[in-house]
């Protein structure tokens, strides 16, 4: 199975945003705008999950749908402007995991996504390995564990996403409100500062140096970035 989420959006505004936000939260995205591009994508490749507006040039959203619930195990998000009780109730009678309405927050919509690959057991991810300075230090995501100079850490959940999310993305600064959206979710809104205690926490367990940290760095103004060199 291919590790990205398939996007089938005709709208280019709505398109470009759903994608920089998904993208923006670790997700390999693909892109396609009609209902006969996302049933040849899925046989082709087998997206992860598919996120799917019912309103689209050519097939409608709910034959798309369908189709993709009858010939294959593929979660569906819904996204459509059709917000009554009775469209909703019909849109997952089609089978779909998860119904986002327009307009819509495309935090929301990450936060959806995320929950239903969780609910399915599917890691966009892929489940990785990954190591830092010569083996000083592993993230593995398969296991949920973290080695630091051959020694177990234990982290608490929401320590290991947010070490995970940096530790994914070496030299990208990620603002404290991404770092919530990705370890705590959307519903914790506003509590960006509390990143600043999980960070105080990571260090102390890594032994991260907070004047002269090795792994999550400070950047002023804007938020954390991870500073190991990844092991080739």
């Amino acid at each position: 199975m291919n590790n990205y989420i398939l996007l089938v959006e005709d709208d280019a505004g709505i398109a470009e945003v759903a994608l920089a936000y998904l993208e923006n939260a670790g997700l390999k995205v693909v892109h396609v705008t009609t209902g006969r591009d996302a049933l040849d994508n899925s046989r082709a490749e087998s997206p992860l999950l598919v996120v799917l507006d019912l309103m689209l040039p050519d097939l409608s959203g709910e034959a798309v749908c369908r189709e993709l619930k009858e010939t294959a195990d593929i979660p569906v998000v819904i996204i459509t402007a059709k917000a009554s009780e009775e469209e909703r109730l019909a849109g997952f009678a089609l089978g779909a995991d998860d119904y986002v309405v327009k307009p819509f927050s495309p935090r929301e919509l990450v936060a959806r996504v995320q929950a239903v690959l969780k609910r399915a057991g599917k890691n966009a991810d892929g489940g990785k390995r990954l190591s830092f300075n010569r083996g000083e230090l592993v993230v593995d995501d398969r296991n949920y564990t973290v080695t630091c100079r051959g020694t177990s850490v234990k982290l608490t959940a929401v320590e290991f996403k947010v070490l995970h999310t940096l530790a994914a993305r070496p030299q990208k600064t990620f603002t404290r409100e991404e770092l919530v959206d990705r370890a705590m979710g959307y519903q914790f809104e506003g509590y960006e500062r509390n990143i600043d205690s999980h960070i105080k926490n990571i260090r102390h367990k890594l032994s991260d140096s907070p004047k002269a940290p090795t792994y999550v760095i400070t950047v002023y103004g804007l938020g954390y970035r991870f500073g190991g060199v990844p092991d080739v």
